[in-house]
């Protein structure tokens, strides 16, 4: 057979740590995604076992034909596979790949053997061969077909030959022993040129597949004149040897033929006839001289061996045929290959020695010496590379691991042949080392001092403790934990309390220097390993002292109920010691230092006081002129910063006698009895006067509201057009009343509206004139019954009345403070009201009065009867008398004959239908008549 079939390598590999292997047979051309095999219950194994040893194949060459299902444990088809571009014209085609597990490493071997279908017919390189043929060519005479190529195997590879018509030509087959056939047409009966220049033949090819399948050929002859002599090689075979990787265009072998014929007959052309293989893209023949040359690259690790197919032929188409056979020699040309099967990127520090990291396979393509790799790592770390069968390499641990000293490593694995020269590669592998909680907290230091100033506000950061952990992350994420402990009976935490992040100390409380100086408390910081570890501190807090207590007097001691003196007789010399100033401090330091000074004394020449020790001495000599009565103002003043002080009174008599002693000091009690009772008097009259104001103040807002939604009631219900209403302008004749300056007002008020407009100008000094039409716009309001029927109408307009005005004395609120008793009230056609100041003014002088003609009482502590416990509703004072009502002529008074008057001058008013017409003057008014409130309040003020 002419063929060679070029073989696929199939890299096997076994490992001494593997556990099973499992064994499928499957046909090719198997669609996606079909099953090969149940491998984990072929294999034993779980499916859990499958997904947390993260299993995977490792193949170098198959990967992409066979995939594994980790969640169902089977071997799926990943992409079609094709038997004869796998493995060509091999039998036995099979792959052959491992299963590889982590945490532990397992490996299981996996061989799946693929079938062959009967899926491509036999076919030809060429469609048609043309022989010339002399008619001189003896019967036997034999021409070389070319042959037919199935890439299918056993039954389906091709089986036979036939030859159509057979009447001069015999087919002839003939088997190699490589297991090709030569394909021969044998002449069984002589040509005749003259009967058939021209045949034409059929060749076809048949499988023994199923079904058949077939590929045909014609076969040209075209009869010659005699040629009889055929080429003939000088050897049926040649070998030559040829250098890998060697350039184009290298002579390989040189092959010779010779013909007995001679001129034309004898010259022979050279020709490759491989087919369907890579041999006449790599190799060429000069087809007159018969040498064979390179025209590509041959690589050892492709293809070791050749075998070229060689035709002699003459020109009167007799041939020959010889076989090439070229021998590749390997160089060393390929680097070994290291490839990571497993790979762990972190351990942990703890881990036992021989824990195996990362398992590696080595591959070199080159052969003999060239293929022999050793690998070796970095020195200096705590690794180690063992080796085991098939170049496979497990880098283990060979000591102690320890994150704190080293926490990751760069592991660089290194692998060189032994060819000449020697290739190399290397690969470095990064490895984390993970933290284990083997370090506990420690602290900066082992004992804390701080200090604190007492009076500190609660929740004041008092100082920080801090401590490391050599550990990482969440080992070393720390809290701090204040121990639980006791201060004088009392917790711990609820004098400080410490923050679990930061270890800032806050004081809980706020301390007292004179009921704790000192305490001391535990702090514990914790990490966050499981299980986690811990260490303690000892922390001192001391309190410092602060100048927050004043002097306290012991003696004299000061009492409200008994009068207490020092006697001095009159015979007293310089220097007399009349008593001792007893003070203390509670304070410590400066704070407690006390000095002793004389603020006030009835005669400063009399006597001295000590200044630290508070003795109280005659400065001169008792003289019969020195009142029997003295006191002293003793200031006793610490040193603190600012300092406190506290005052005593020491009361001394003058005098020889007893009696003489208590006839004076009892007069004296007696007037500062009479003291306290005014000064509380004062007090509850205060008091009394500023809730009225507020009541009063109440009630004055409601009524102006309840004002002013009766006016809306009026126009809403109203039926008359948009009028607009002007009200008097408020001025200050005097410059002190509420408004200085004079406003324009300008209210809007719809017939048929709820809502209202109001617009404030801004202040004008000329003066406001009148619409002559406002006049009889005012009288046909006045027209309108149900409007005048209001008695707060704001459409009615009361006339100025002349006779009324308020003298000096009897005007309430600040307008008529400045102003001389003659000064008139508004001199256009509008009275000028008053402003809500005055009102309350008037009613708080209506109250004045009232409360002056009341009469002291004992039993009241100087208050009139309305502030006695007996006090009543009927001792209420009538504030309406002589107060002033905005928009009216009259004046309220408490007698009821007044107040009839007052409503029939108020109805004769209503009564009117238009305003009296402007007066460009008016006399001066005469003075309103003083009622008796207003002369007792006068009395009253002049009494003061």
């Amino acid at each position: 057979m002419n063929g060679q079939v070029p073989l696929l390598f199939v890299f096997l590999f076994a490992l001494d740590a593997a556990y099973g292997q499992a064994s499928y047979s499957i046909p090719e051309e198997m669609t996606r995604g079909s099953l090969v095999g149940n491998v984990a219950q072929d294999l034993g194994l779980e499916i859990q076992r499958l997904i947390s040893g993260k299993a995977k194949i490792y193949s170098r060459n198959n990967e992409e034909y066979i995939e594994l299902s980790r969640e169902k444990g089977v071997l799926l088809v990943k992409e079609r596979i094709d038997r004869e571009a796998l493995c060509a014209h091999t039998a036995l085609c099979a792959m052959h790949f491992r299963i590889i597990l982590e945490n532990p490493i397992e490996f299981y071997s996996v061989t799946v053997q693929i079938t062959d279908i009967n899926d491509n017919a036999p076919s030809f390189e060429k469609n048609e061969m043309k022989f010339k043929i002399s008619e001189s060519v003896t019967i036997g005479a034999k021409f070389v077909l070319e042959r037919a190529v199935d890439l299918d195997v056993g039954m389906n590879d091709l089986q036979n030959y036939e030859l159509k018509p057979s009447d001069h030509f015999v087919l002839k087959v003939q088997n190699n022993a490589d297991g090709n056939k030569n394909v021969e047409i044998v002449l069984q009966k002589q040509l005749d040129r003259e009967k058939a220049e021209r045949m034409s033949l059929v060749l076809t090819a048949v499988d023994g597949g199923e079904p058949r399948m077939s590929g045909t050929m014609m076969i040209l002859i075209t009869v010659l004149d005699a040629n009889d002599n055929a080429p003939i090689f000088t050897r049926p075979t040649y070998k030559a040897v040829v250098i890998e990787n060697s350039p184009g265009g290298t002579i390989v072998a040189t092959v010779s033929a010779s013909d007995a014929d001679a001129d034309l007959n004898s010259k022979i052309l050279y020709s490759i006839t491989n087919t369907l293989d890579r041999v006449r893209n790599i190799f060429k023949i000069n087809k007159e001289n018969g040498q064979v040359s390179l025209i590509g690259n041959i690589d050892f690790e492709k293809s070791k061996n050749f075998q070229i197919h060689l035709l002699a032929s003459d020109d009167g188409g007799l041939t020959d045929s010889c076989k090439l056979i070229i021998d590749v020699q390997d160089v060393n040309d390929n680097q070994p290959e290291i490839n990571i099967m497993s790979k762990s990127n972190m351990i942990s520090e703890n881990a036992e020695i021989n824990t195996v990291v990362t398992v590696i396979s080595i591959e070199d393509l080159d052969s003999g010496e060239n293929g022999i790799v050793k690998c070796f790592i970095n020195e200096n770390i705590p690794f180690t590379l063992k080796t085991s069968e098939n170049n496979f390499y497990s880098l283990v641990t060979d000591s102690d691991l320890d994150r704190e000293s080293s926490s990751e490593y760069n592991i660089t694995v290194m692998c060189s042949d032994e060819g000449v020269p020697s290739l190399s590669s290397s690969v470095t592998l990064t490895l984390h080392i993970s933290d284990v909680n083997d370090n506990a907290p420690v602290f900066e230091r082992s004992s804390y001092e701080a200090y604190i100033v007492e009076n500190n506000t609660p929740g004041l950061s008092v100082f920080t403790v801090k401590a490391s952990d050599a550990d990482w992350n969440q080992n070393a994420r720390l809290s701090y934990i204040l121990e639980d402990s006791s201060v004088n009976g009392v917790p711990v935490s609820s004098y400080v309390s410490v923050s679990a992040e930061s270890g800032v100390i806050h004081a809980v409380r706020s301390f007292d220097y004179e009921q704790l100086k000192e305490f001391h408390f535990l702090v514990r910081a914790q990490d966050g390993g499981s299980p986690p570890l811990r260490s303690n501190t000892s922390v001192r807090i001391l309190i410092q002292d602060q100048n927050d207590n004043g002097p306290q007097v012991l003696y004299p001691v000061q009492t409200t109920v008994s009068l207490l003196a020092e006697m001095v007789p009159r015979s007293a010399d310089v220097g007399y010691l009349v008593t001792k100033v007893v003070a203390v401090d509670v304070d410590s330091g400066q704070n407690a230092w006390l000095s002793y000074q004389v603020h006030k004394a009835t005669d400063r020449a009399l006597f001295e006081v000590g200044l630290h020790n508070g003795e109280i001495r005659t400065v001169r000599q008792v003289t019969d002129k020195d009142a029997v009565k003295q006191r002293l103002t003793v200031v006793v003043e610490d040193n603190g910063q600012p300092s406190r002080s506290a005052t005593v009174i020491v009361n001394v008599a003058v005098a020889d006698s007893f009696p003489e002693v208590l006839s004076e000091f009892t007069d004296l009690s007696m007037h500062d009895k009479e003291y306290n009772d005014k000064l509380t008097f004062y007090l509850v009259l205060a008091l009394a006067v500023v809730s009225f104001l507020f009541i009063t103040c109440l009630l004055l807002i409601i009524a102006v509201k309840v004002y002013r939604w009766r006016q809306s009631r009026v126009l809403y219900h109203s039926n008359l057009p948009v009028i607009p209403y002007y009200p008097p302008r408020y001025s200050d004749t005097l410059g002190t009343g509420t408004l200085p300056h004079v406003y324009n007002y300008e209210v809007c008020r719809t017939t048929d509206s709820r809502k209202s407009d109001c617009k404030s100008d801004r202040a004008a000094s000329h003066m406001m004139t009148m619409d002559p039409s406002f006049t009889a716009t005012m009288q046909k309001l006045h027209s309108e019954k149900h409007i005048l029927d209001e008695p707060d109408s704001p459409l009615e307009q009361k006339p100025p009345n002349t006779d009324w005005r308020f003298n000096q004395g009897a005007r309430p609120g600040p307008s008529g403070v400045a102003g001389g008793p003659e000064v008139a009230m508004g001199t256009g056609p509008w009275p000028q009201p008053p402003t809500e100041a005055e009102q309350l003014q008037a009613l708080m002088a209506a109250a004045n009065v009232s409360e002056a003609s009341g009469t002291l009482g004992p039993g009241t502590m100087g208050l009139s009867t309305r502030y006695s416990p007996q006090f009543t509703l009927q001792h209420v004072p009538d504030y309406r008398q002589n107060v002033y009502i905005p928009g009216s002529t009259a004046t309220l008074t408490s007698n009821p004959q007044q107040q009839q008057q007052q409503q029939q001058a108020m109805a004769q008013q209503a009564s009117q239908q238009a305003l009296p017409p402007p007066q460009s003057g008016q006399p001066e008014p005469p003075k309103a008549a003083q009622t008796p409130a207003s002369k007792k309040k006068s009395t009253k003020k002049e009494k003061k």
